[in-house]
């Protein structure tokens, strides 16, 4: 729901009714992942997507009949073999949605929404299953552990909510999790879907050349907060790249190393010049970030690991580094090479093998962590 903030604030504060359903469990192949959502407003207005367009119809009527009844449900929704025309995900998977009039998630609901829109960090906990007078109720949690709202029940039960909820946004991530209804973790009475909204990740681009400049597209695209970076004020110019967040004049290990990086943000070295690549790339296989990759030929890249060693990279460091960066797609021109940069990003982040779907027996949508457990139907 929480991807849905910037719409949802401005019907909340223009007074009008509306209801959500949101994605709460998936199992098997399903094309949108828990925390995935549809609202529909009393005037028939929708927006969002819980399923790529497989069972649309279906939640949105469900949406309109909770804004008659006023009631929280969650229907299952799956293929049926022997109707294959009935509503269903002809993927193949399962996944259960939770439809509730806005009003249901209370004043946390609304101060998630209001904060989300406006960029901060929150998370949302949200019962999705339990007991029916505790469906829907909800608690917002701050990075500093304040909180508004709450689950009810059990004193324990708030507390376990809420420090489940932290280190979720702490990781920035959207999940369930399974607890019992006095709040201790042994799983068998509710469970939680946590959304956690944070600002964008980072990707940080090194060298303003015109790959650089196609990447921070593609980058834009997918999300990101992008920063270029060159030491070289005539290169690194609001003109060159009119999309990026930011552009920073500096020498790339010395911003990198006074710039804030997390478990998310991506590092992009296209410099390929050694006295820029050298420093950068010692300071960059040492911090927690999710990508480390580096432009240049296969020559390049072997010269390059040899001054790594020297200047004292582990193997361990070493191993990290994504080089020559991308994914082997014959890419030629700017904006295909940082098409297949971004298919190595994307392939790191979600496990993926970088290989054609075609005759590969892996699943295509993968499972993040609990999202592939369903809970018993409600």
């Amino acid at each position: 729901m929480l991807d849905l903030a910037g719409h949802l604030h401005e019907w909340a504060e223009e007074g009008r009714d509306f209801a959500v359903a949101t994605v709460v469990a998936v199992g098997g192949s399903a094309p949108r992942p828990p925390g995935a959502a549809l609202a529909v407003s009393a005037d028939g207005t929708a927006i969002g997507s819980v399923s790529g367009g497989c069972v649309e119809g279906a939640v949105y009527e469900l949406c309109l009949q909770a804004l008659q009844d006023r009631e929280t449900r969650v229907e299952r929704f799956g293929y049926s073999d022997e109707d294959a025309f009935a509503v269903g995900l002809t993927c193949g998977g399962v996944i259960d949605i939770m439809v509730t009039p806005y009003d249901a998630g209370g004043a946390a609901q609304t101060a998630a929404l209001s904060a989300a829109a406006h960029g901060e960090p929150v998370a949302l906990a949200r019962v999705v299953q339990g007991p029916a007078d505790l469906l829907g109720r909800a608690v917002l949690v701050r990075p500093d552990g304040t909180h508004e709202g709450g689950l009810g029940g059990h004193p324990g039960l708030d507390r376990t909510a809420i420090a489940q909820a932290r280190a979720l946004l702490e990781a920035g991530r959207t999940s369930t999790v399974e607890i019992s209804e006095d709040g201790s973790h042994c799983p068998g009475g509710l469970t939680l879907l946590v959304e956690s909204a944070v600002p964008p990740p980072r990707m940080i681009v090194f060298g303003a050349i015109d790959f650089a400049a196609a990447l921070v597209r593609v980058g834009k695209f997918l999300g990101y907060h992008v920063t270029v970076c060159d030491a070289r004020p005539v290169f690194a110019t609001r003109t060159r790249f009119p999309e990026a967040d930011e552009i920073v004049v500096d020498w790339p290990h010395r911003y990198l190393a006074g710039t804030d990086t997390d478990a998310r943000t991506v590092l992009c070295v296209l410099t390929h010049d050694a006295k820029f690549d050298v420093p950068l790339l010692t300071e960059a296989l040492r911090l927690p970030v999710a990508y480390v990759g580096a432009m240049g030929s296969r020559r390049t890249h072997d010269d390059r690991n040899r001054r790594l060693r020297e200047a004292g990279v582990s193997e361990r460091e070493l191993a990290r580094l994504r080089s020559p960066i991308g994914l082997d797609l014959g890419a030629r021109t700017p904006e295909e090479t940082a098409l297949s940069i971004a298919a190595e990003i994307v392939a790191a982040r979600h496990g993926g093998t970088g290989r054609p779907l075609t005759g590969v027996g892996t699943p295509i949508h993968r499972d993040e962590r609990a999202a592939g457990q369903l809970p018993q139907p409600v």
